[in-house]
């Protein structure tokens, strides 16, 4: 039997023989291996991986602006907060209900022009928002930023896997997320801070000018990927798709966990005697804390995934606990926030990578899964948390979100199959 050995860009053809094995220079090179090195390195997608950060930067900050606004929204619309809050849960609803199906009878299309279709449409959702007269027409003006969030972020987290190689999926989607983390860091909060000083409406009217830039650099920057087959169907693809279910009942548990608290974080800091004016500034500082996650699981992901989630979910978790347990002495609450949002900043990435390393379905499918089990999260936890502000109260939050963070946990302990300990050791 041949066997090829391939040194830098040379070839070489090598027998057994009785002595050893004979190796003559080849005669060409593999063109497609040379390519693949060439192109699949983080280096060489910068690029790509630039634009899709600035989309997701324009993306999450569409999605999340309310939780900042929510005292001048429900005041100018007439609403209470915790319907208010609603503004986040049927944004959530509609990605959950429509990532997977939205994916589905897409999956033909090309990938740039409809994640391109997706930023027009955030455009839109966010204009119409701006200009609406009553709670209603926001509400739908959201549900259409719904349907754009349910194609966006499953054609991105597909995107981003494939302007790589595998060893380097992780650094890529952490690149990616990275975007997500400065809507934290720079998109809410100076939202937030622009709402506060000239009213809320202007808030997304610079939004929706952010989201109509974000559409111009990717047409230029992003190149264009084509979307391949989906594994074959056999015993191996099974198992495969039983640790993505595994995969995504973790991330559903923490962000429902993240988000019973998150929406409600703008009372939380009130609460805490900070006022209207400094919640903003404050947003900043903690989703600033948010990259240095980012940064973790930059490092992490590629190396010791299972390590680096068990110590990202743990860190949420502790955080959220130490919040209920300090509120609402202000000094306190603004330390377990900041150890809270810190470790967040890593959980898209973690989720993320781990599910398409499941390779359980196409990175597109494993992308709307990802993001619709996520917005289950995020509608669920706006929901559960709208209840606990109903009944047990603004400082019961934090404990709801500790434990459902903890049954995250728990599940990843378990589940070694399903978060290995090492890139591509189930």
């Amino acid at each position: 039997m041949a066997l090829l050995i391939r040194r830098r860009t040379r070839t070489y053809r090598c027998r057994p023989t009785r002595v050893g094995t004979a190796c003559e220079h080849a005669v060409v090179t593999d063109a497609t291996t040379d390519r693949r090195s060439e192109t699949g390195t983080v280096r060489a997608a910068a690029g790509g991986i630039v634009a899709l950060a600035l989309a997701t930067f324009a993306a999450i900050t569409t999605e999340l602006l309310p939780v900042g606004l929510l005292p001048q929204i429900s005041d100018d619309l007439d609403v209470s907060r915790s319907v208010a809050g609603l503004l986040v849960t049927v944004y959530a609803v509609m990605v959950a209900a429509l990532a997977v199906p939205l994916t589905l009878a897409t999956r033909r299309l090309p990938r740039k022009p409809l994640l391109l279709g997706t930023l027009v449409a955030y455009t839109a959702s966010n204009t119409l928002v701006a200009l609406a007269p009553a709670f209603g027409v926001v509400a739908a003006a959201r549900a259409l930023g719904g349907v754009a969030h349910a194609v966006f972020f499953s054609v991105a987290i597909g995107y981003a896997s494939r302007l790589v190689g595998p060893r380097f999926t992780g650094r890529a989607l952490a690149l990616v997320t990275a975007g997500a983390s400065a809507g934290f860091v720079l998109g809410v909060p100076l939202s937030t801070a622009l709402g506060t000083a000239v009213g809320w409406r202007a808030a997304f009217v610079a939004l929706a000018i952010a989201c109509a830039l974000a559409a111009g650099l990717v047409a230029t920057l992003l190149p264009a990927v084509t979307t391949g087959a989906a594994p074959a169907a056999d015993d191996a693809r099974r198992t495969n798709r039983a640790r993505l279910g595994v995969v995504s009942v973790a991330n559903a548990l923490t962000y429902l966990g993240q988000y019973t608290v998150y929406t409600y974080v703008a009372l939380l800091l009130l609460g805490a005697g900070l006022t209207r004016s400094s919640v903003g500034p404050t947003l900043l500082v903690l989703g600033a804390l948010g990259l240095l996650g980012t940064a973790y699981a930059a490092t992490a992901l590629d190396r010791h995934p299972r390590r680096g989630t068990l110590v990202v979910l743990a860190t949420v978790a502790l955080g959220l606990l130490a919040l209920g347990l300090l509120f609402p002495a202000q000094v306190g609450v603004l330390a377990a926030a900041a150890v809270w949002t810190a470790g967040f900043g890593a959980v898209a990435s973690v989720f993320q990578t781990a599910a398409i390393r499941t390779s359980g379905a196409s990175p597109d499918v494993i992308g709307a899964l990802v993001n619709a089990t996520a917005n289950i999260g995020i509608g669920g936890g706006a929901a559960l948390g709208a209840w606990v502000l109903a009944g047990p109260g603004l400082g019961s939050l934090p404990y709801w979100g500790a434990g459902l963070v903890a049954l995250a946990l728990l599940v990843v302990l378990i589940a070694r199959r399903a978060f290995p300990a090492a890139p591509g050791h189930a």
